[in-house]
């Protein structure tokens, strides 16, 4: 068995090579299960340790672990990768919101929210994007789909659970206070996730 140093550098090397978070069960798999869980987790966590005053740090998100910049330093790799992420229109991002803080929802709910029909390229948009997804159907006539958010839109927007969103109220103010320098403030009639889905859309093409 690997001593702990070792084990350490093969956690790192695995979550560096790793474009999407790593969860406890994927790194065990390095060692062949010898290692437990907990012994996993503390590794990490000193790992974490290690990397503190970086321009990378290991977070712990939905998915798992993984690397990832730190936002004060994204404006100067921006300018290496200029790509605009994409732009979702304002249906899509309200759809997004209703979905975020009332899930799950069917698509019938998300139209009485918003007051106008929601067509089926909104939906699939946001399935495309891996934010929403198919968790149930309601028991109701024609036993319509029912929605909610998936782990990649909590690893997009760097939480590890529902429970992280902030308040509707709070999550306007607490997204312009971790937009890049330079970055147009919302207005403040948009609803509060749609900064949320760009912010996120931001951090994913990163």
């Amino acid at each position: 068995m690997l001593n702990p140093a070792d084990a350490r550098i093969v956690l790192e090397t695995a979550l560096l090579a790793s474009q999407e978070p790593l969860a406890i069960a994927d790194l065990r798999r390095l060692f062949e299960q010898e290692l437990g869980a907990d012994t996993i987790r503390r590794l990490l966590d000193e790992l974490r340790e290690a990397w503190a005053g970086r321009g990378v740090e290991l977070v712990h998100l939905a998915g798992g672990w993984r690397f990832q910049t730190r936002p004060e330093f994204q404006p100067y790799l921006d300018r290496m990768n200029p790509e605009k992420a994409p732009r979702y229109s304002r249906a899509v991002l309200e759809t997004l919101a209703i979905v975020a803080y009332r899930q799950p929802v069917t698509r019938g709910d998300i139209e009485d929210v918003r007051g106008v029909t929601v067509s089926p390229g909104v939906i699939r948009t946001l399935e495309a994007r891996g934010w929403i997804d198919v968790v149930g159907h309601r028991d109701a006539p024609g036993r319509p789909a029912l929605y909610a958010t998936t782990r990649k839109f909590l690893d997009d927007l760097g939480l590890r659970s529902l429970q992280e969103l902030p308040p509707l109220e709070e999550i306007s103010k607490s997204l312009e206070l971790a937009a890049p320098p330079g970055s147009p403030a919302a207005p403040a009639t948009e609803h509060p996730v749609e900064a949320a889905a760009e912010s996120a859309a931001v951090a994913s093409a990163a």
